[in-house]
C-alpha cells in the first residue's frame, strides 16, 4: 500500500527516553517521510527535563512540531492520539480504515467495523489500558521504595491488596478482552482492527510491552497477544525506530515501564 503523501512539511520530533514518543518515532518511520529528532534524557528523578517546557507548557512527551512550507514557525502538537491522528490525516490516510460499509456512506449505523474499532483503540490505549499500567507502575515503586525494614511490611501488604483486589482482577478482564479482539479480527485479520496496520495498532504497542512485564501477559497464557506484538516489533519501520534512537543516544533501547 502506498504511503506517498502530496503534503509537503519538515516534522520535528521531541523524543524523551522511556516514553511513549518512541511510538510516534515508529509512526514516522512507517510513513516515510522528513524528520527531524530532538532527543531529551530525563533527570535522575526520571521526569522529564525542564527544557521539554520551552517546547510545550505541560513539558512532556510526545511532541511534535509541524513545519508547513512558508510558515514562520512549526505548529506544535502534544498528545500521542492528537499526534497518531494528525499525521495519519495529512500523512498516512491508509493507516485509517474505510469509516462507511459500501453503499452506507453517512449513514447512522453505517460504519464499518474496522472503523469502530479504529476509534476504539485509539481511546482505549491511553483512556482504559493505560490507566492500569500506570497504576501498576505505581505499585511496583512503592514495594521496591528503599523504606526502613519495619515499614517494608506495610508497604508489601497495601501493594499485596491492590494487586488482588484490583490490578489482577482487571489485567485479566483486558487482557482476555483484547486476546478476543484479535480472534475476531474482521476479514481475518491479525491486527486489532483487520488484515492492515492501522494508527490504532501504533497507539496500542505502549501499554502492551508494559503489560508483558507488569499485568501477566505471557505467551502461556495470551498466545494471540504474544504474536501480535511481536508481529508489530518485527516491522521493518519499528526496527528502523529503535536503530534511529539507539544510533543517536548510544544506547540499547528498552521499553517504557520495562523495569
Amino acid at each position: 500500500m502506498s504511503t506517498e503523501s502530496p503534503q509537503k512539511a519538515k516534522v520535528i520530533l521531541y523524543w524523551l527516553e522511556k516514553s511513549r514518543s518512541q511510538r510516534i518515532l515508529w509512526l514516522l518511520e512507517e510513513l516515510k517521510i522528513d524528520y527531524e529528532l530532538k532527543v531529551f534524557k530525563r533527570t535522575e528523578k526520571m521526569v522529564a527535563p525542564p527544557e521539554l517546557k520551552e517546547v510545550h507548557p505541560l513539558g512532556k512527551s510526545p511532541v511534535i512540531g509541524v513545519h508547513a512550507p512558508g510558515a514562520e514557525r512549526p505548529r506544535i502538537i502534544a498528545e500521542s492520539g492528537l499526534i497518531v491522528e494528525y499525521l495519519t490525516e495529512y500523512f498516512g490516510k491508509w493507516l485509517e480504515p474505510k469509516k462507511f460499509a459500501e453503499g452506507k456512506e453517512g449513514h447512522i449505523g453505517g460504519e464499518s467495523e474496522e472503523w469502530l474499532r479504529y476509534r476504539f483503540f485509539m481511546h482505549y490505549a491511553e483512556g482504559s489500558l493505560m490507566t492500569l499500567m500506570l497504576v501498576a507502575f505505581l505499585m511496583h515503586n512503592i514495594e521496591t521504595a528503599p523504606v526502613p525494614f519495619f515499614i517494608k511490611p506495610i508497604t508489601r501488604g497495601i501493594v499485596g491488596k491492590m494487586n488482588t483486589a484490583f490490578l489482577h482482577p482487571n489485567f485479566k478482564t483486558h487482557l482476555d478482552f483484547l486476546e478476543d479482539q484479535l480472534a475476531t479480527s474482521p476479514n481475518g485479520g491479525e491486527f486489532l482492527c483487520g488484515p492492515e496496520l492501522t494508527g490504532a495498532d501504533i497507539m496500542m504497542i505502549f501499554p502492551l510491552e508494559a503489560a508483558q512485564w507488569r499485568a501477566g501477559l505471557t505467551k502461556e497464557k495470551y498466545p494471540r497477544l504474544a504474536a501480535y506484538i511481536e508481529r508489530l516489533q518485527q516491522r521493518e519501520a519499528f526496527q528502523r525506530a529503535i536503530k534511529k534512537i539507539e544510533d543517536v543516544t548510544g544506547e540499547k533501547y528498552t521499553p517504557s515501564l520495562s523495569k
